[in-house]
């Protein structure tokens, strides 16, 4: 049986994007309470009754996402241009290698607007 466990995190901090013109809202340093949701998936181990412990998949997630909390993204190395979906690509290359089951990144920058990445 094949089960996904997603979990939910958050981390706030400070970016601005230097691609857009002068005169974008986002060109300027503002902030955000990001939330990011992790997925990973796989078989089910019949013997524990889950793909994995959350604590443990806490584990992995936190220390990387302690590099980004009350930060300015863009210094930030590999985050210059911090927009949701560098964020999510970024936030992949670092927990594929810690979490081999990983299949999706979901980075929410507001209530409304978000980037997903399932690797690639």
């Amino acid at each position: 049986m094949k089960i996904e466990l997603r979990k939910s995190f958050t981390f706030d901090a400070a970016h601005y994007l230097p691609n857009v013109p002068r005169t974008h809202r986002c060109s300027q340093l503002h902030g955000h309470s990001y939330t990011v949701e992790i997925a990973v998936a796989g078989a089910l181990d019949a013997a524990h009754g889950w793909l994995m412990d959350y604590g443990e998949l806490a584990a992995a997630v936190e220390p990387v996402l302690e590099q980004l909390d009350h930060k300015v993204l863009n210094e930030v190395s590999g985050l210059e241009n911090p927009t949701s979906e560098n964020i999510a690509v970024w936030l992949w290359e670092k927990l594929k290698p810690r979490l081999p089951a990983l299949v999706e990144i979901v980075v929410a920058e507001t209530p409304t607007a978000r980037a997903i990445y399932r690797g690639g």
